[in-house]
């Protein structure tokens, strides 16, 4: 490395630092690397003790959280989430019990913990949003974009689910709860006694999960959704008024919560992060001591190694270690970008990654300690009552716990657990979306209460379709198409876009000027090679195996999987065009256009001298 003295019509061209907080005794250097063979140039300021400088062109006065644990809880708060309750025991049982935690761990290390690692630190060392995060390669700033649409996509359909929490929540305020017996106005003639359902009477190979007339199925279908006044997607009638007034609850609590930024977010997950970690624990306890319990968790944990024969089962351990640990919506750029500069964002990774992961584990012990009770109480097989997503949490669940004493309580508490994983989750969302986009829109920043409300507005607005009688349906296919392959697709493009275009090497050293310690081989190499591999193979296994829109036995129109491929697009799209756009608006030849495009905006400069590290070989073989 060179230290030189540049003139100072090249000193005009670097990234200037905010001159008020430069107190007199300290120095500007501009720095002229020579790396790979290319020179290129940083500044930087030598500090008084305990002054931390920040990137190229960042701003000092950047909110941050009030303190490390806001920050942690905030992270665990968002990946942490229903899919953790509802999803991961389901396919832990099916895919080999504890055979299934080989690749699940596996993928964990080798993709999971990098990507996580990688954001965090990304938006720990720029200090930005999702989108204005790629200055450091202009030409990608499309797939912030892309990420910041797919958070408000999933905003429409995921707040809903959590007011369907609440509306569970409230129903359960009664002395007997409403899904306990048949004869309520939402029943159909059809409905049966649980207690007349067994083994004899099911027969024929059919699952309890699968029989839809039963108290608890028919209030979660006639008395909340409605479903049975819906033809289908094409029928969806008005919204229902008891889902919207709960719907406008959880939008102003996400308000709320959002509206003075990290500051107010940071403290409700004190309440919502650690909540449903009390209420699990509470679960597990009186779970393990219901009759047929310790079946359910046997067959949770039966371990069947034939199993990891099988494809799907890597497939399915890919998409819940992606999905689960939550990379790729901007949430975990946005919320480092709140750090301190010099925070131990590599720890935090570490931690909460594992801390999700354990959590996923954990909570399969007290859902299949009830579903074992469940098939001991009917006299069925543990797989005729083991499900996934809204089936378990909303009817065999719920059902388990009405026959319990104390019923009431169980509810509540339950339903707290399932309230509390969805806010913080949602709130992630929406800060990605109001992070990213206020970083890049300063009007929006003077206004960001403004615009959080009107943010928080715009979900419920949208949210309405999938309130309705059919709304089942519109939330359907929002869940596959919004943030299915598009998300995948994002975070592919990102981690190329860090990791080859910007440099592992730089993008290491970025990280060792924030915590004074260079990221392993180890890092490098996942980041380089093992995660962009991992996400190419998620994108195409998804697609293979993807199939047409189905709920239970209703079979979607083929126009509906084109509207959903047009969701899909909607976000992806952003990517090329973007870039087109960039290519187009940048000044000078092809090739120069190219390397403004590819190279970060502090080095611009560098362009008309032609020191374009990307044009060099060494550049693409570093690591």
């Amino acid at each position: 490395m060179n230290i030189q003295v540049l003139p100072e019509h090249k000193l005009s061209s670097v990234a200037p630092l905010k001159q008020c907080n430069v107190e007199k005794k300290e120095v500007e250097l501009i720095l002229v690397k020579d790396q790979n063979g290319v020179q290129y140039t940083s500044s930087s300021i030598i500090p008084t003790p305990g002054h931390h400088a920040g990137p190229p062109g960042s701003e000092d006065e950047r909110e941050t959280w009030g303190k490390k644990i806001d920050f942690l809880l905030s992270v665990i708060g968002f990946a942490v989430d229903l899919a953790n309750v509802w999803r991961f025991p389901y396919l832990c049982y099916k895919n080999g019990g504890g055979a299934f935690l080989i690749p699940y761990i596996l993928f964990l290390v080798i993709a999971g913990m990098p990507l996580f690692y990688m954001e965090l630190a990304l938006g720990q060392y720029n200090r930005e949003g999702a989108a204005t995060v790629w200055k450091i390669c202009p030409v990608f700033k499309g797939v912030g974009y892309t990420v910041i649409l797919i958070a408000l996509y999933v905003g429409f359909y995921y707040n809903v689910i959590i007011a369907w929490s609440l509306h569970y929540l409230f129903s359960s305020m009664t002395n007997e709860l409403p899904w306990l017996k048949c004869g309520n106005s939402w029943n159909s003639q059809n409905c049966t006694d649980p207690k007349a359902i067994n083994g004899s009477i099911l027969g024929n190979g059919t699952s309890y999960a699968k029989y839809k007339i039963t108290p608890a199925a028919e209030y979660y279908e006639r008395g909340v959704l409605h479903l049975h006044e819906s033809q289908g997607i094409q029928d969806l009638g008005l919204p229902r008024w008891e889902l919207t007034l709960c719907l406008v609850v959880v939008v102003f609590i996400l308000y709320f919560s959002l509206w003075k930024g990290v500051k107010s977010s940071g403290k409700v997950v004190y309440i919502t992060a650690t909540m449903p970690y009390v209420v699990l624990f509470v679960l597990l306890i009186r779970g393990i001591t219901l009759p047929g319990s310790m079946d359910g968790i046997r067959a949770y944990l039966h371990i069947d190694f034939k199993r990891l024969n099988n494809l799907e089962v890597w497939i399915d351990a890919a998409t819940q270690i992606f999905y689960s640990l939550g990379a790729g919506f901007g949430v975990l750029i946005a919320f480092a970008s709140y750090n301190k500069f010099d925070n131990n964002c590599y720890r935090d990774a570490l931690l909460t990654s594992t801390v999700n992961c354990i959590t996923s584990f954990f909570s399969g012990f007290a859902i299949f300690s009830v579903l074992g009770y469940m098939a001991y109480k009917h006299g069925v097989r543990i797989e005729d009552v083991a499900t996934e997503g809204a089936g378990l949490v909303f009817i065999i669940y719920p059902e388990a716990i009405s026959t319990l004493p104390g019923s009431t309580f169980w509810a509540i508490v339950f339903f707290i657990m399932l309230l509390t994983l969805g806010i913080d989750s949602s709130m992630g969302g929406m800060e990605a979306v109001i992070t990213g986009l206020t970083d890049d829109f300063k009007i929006l920043k003077r206004n960001r209460k403004l615009f959080t409300f009107a943010t928080a507005f715009g979900t419920f607005l949208v949210a309405l379709f999938c309130i309705t009688n059919g709304g089942i349906y519109v939330l359907t296919l929002l869940d596959k198409y919004a943030a299915g392959t598009s998300i995948l697709f994002g975070v592919l493009v990102e981690a190329i876009g860090v990791s080859w275009f910007y440099g592992v090497d730089r993008f290491s050293e970025d990280i060792e000027r924030m915590m004074g310690f260079k990221p392993g081989l180890y890092w490098r190499l996942c980041w380089k090679f093992v995660s962009p591999a991992f996400l190419l193979f998620v994108v195409i296994a998804s697609t293979v195996t993807s199939s047409g829109l189905k709920y239970d036995e209703y079979t979607f129109p083929n126009w509906s999987n084109v509207v959903g491929w047009g969701v899909a697009m909607s976000s992806m799209l952003f990517v090329p065009f973007y870039a087109i756009y960039k290519f187009l608006s940048v000044p000078g030849t092809f090739k120069e256009r190219i390397a403004y495009c590819i190279t970060p905006e502090h080095e611009h400069h560098l362009v008309a001298e032609g020191n374009v590290r990307q044009f060099k070989l060494s550049h693409w073989l570093a690591i």
